[in-house]
């Protein structure tokens, strides 16, 4: 049997919480087309002309307010469920690498291949589907593959909004903390209009039919947006939750572009002003914790939410290696080795 082996890739993290880390990791990140998808010149000068001039000396602060005796938070629960992952399941191998920064995609592809791995699975940890993530992190995974000359059989794993293995330890960990008399809001990391309309074949549904995220046809079967809703629609439905007790957002906002609708400040500010005390929040696309849910949500908007009024807010941990969530994951993981084998 063919030897196999997964690489999991996530967005990335500054090697330190210092300006100077941050500044070069904000540089890889930003200068990605994919990220920021306007004519090279202008992303050029809006990234090094202004960005970088300015974000890393207000994002290092809050990465210090975050970082763990063992570093990055991001990178360590990424490497929690890479080992996690590797000590429930004996045949695979796992590396775990970032599309930006440390440790590289580079990298691990070398380590999988000098242990022989014949069969690879690249899985980019974002369960929705994305030009900005999955589909960056796809390109770059096939261009360090021709660049280290490794022809290994190759399988995707696609996203997996709705799967089972996924929803399931989702609605679990909320379950767990979310009270009778709190409101749920589902967080999501924000993404430009720009970037789900492109995704609609037909040029006729995406931001131009009334609820078009909850509609499913062909036109939105790789829409985040899409994505994104059907994530919460099957988290509801498994709670059981009425409409009246959660809500949707979308968070982390660059640059002046319109972005996907409302903003998780609108919308908490919204909820306060509808009467909502206690709010629970969670991060579905967040599969690790990191700046986005550590300090953006549960000190920034929790800051807010109290200065507005309100009495108590819970974040909801990202899965990160929540034994239900390396199960599913696992599971997940075999079944699609075993799907390309038996077709």
């Amino acid at each position: 049997m063919a030897k196999k082996g997964v690489i999991l890739i996530n967005v990335g993290t500054p090697d330190e919480p210092t300006v100077k880390s941050v500044k070069e990791y904000l540089k890889e990140f930003l200068l990605d087309p994919d990220v920021i998808d306007i004519p090279a010149p202008l992303r050029h000068l809006l990234v090094r002309g202004i960005i970088l001039r300015v974000r890393p000396k207000k994002i290092a602060p809050l990465y210090q307010k975050i970082w763990m005796d063992e570093g990055s938070p991001l990178r360590v629960y990424s490497d929690r469920i890479s080992k996690s992952l590797d000590s429930r399941i004996d045949d695979i191998d796992f590396e775990f690498s970032m599309r930006y920064g440390n440790p590289s995609i580079h990298d691990g592809l070398m380590k999988l291949k000098n242990k022989g791995v014949e069969e690879l699975l690249i899985l980019p940890m974002f369960p929705h589907y994305a030009q900005a993530t999955t589909e960056s992190s796809l390109k770059h995974t096939y261009k360090q593959l021709k660049k280290i000359n490794w022809k290994p059989e190759i399988i995707e794993m696609g996203h997996f909004e709705t799967d089972e293995e996924y929803v399931v330890p989702l609605a679990k960990s909320i379950d767990s903390q979310l009270e009778d008399d709190m409101h749920l809001l589902f967080s999501y990391h924000g993404l430009p209009v720009s970037h789900v309309k492109r995704i609609d074949s037909s040029k006729k549904h995406c931001q131009k039919v009334d609820e078009c995220c909850s509609i499913k046809i062909e036109a939105n079967s790789m829409c985040y947006g899409h994505h994104c809703t059907k994530t919460t629609q099957m988290v509801v439905g498994l709670l059981g939750l009425n409409s009246d007790r959660w809500s949707m957002s979308f968070q982390s906002r660059i640059g002046p572009v319109k972005w996907l609708e409302p903003s998780t400040m609108n919308k908490v500010e919204q909820l306060v002003k509808q009467g909502i005390k206690k709010l629970a929040i969670v991060a579905p696309a967040f599969l690790a914790d990191g700046l986005e849910t550590l300090e953006e949500l549960d000190i920034g908007i929790r800051e807010h939410f109290i200065s507005l009024g309100g009495e108590e807010l819970t974040v909801i941990k990202c899965l990160n290696d929540n034994e239900d969530w390396i199960e599913g994951l696992g599971n997940m993981i075999t079944k699609k080795f075993k799907s390309v084998a038996t077709s």
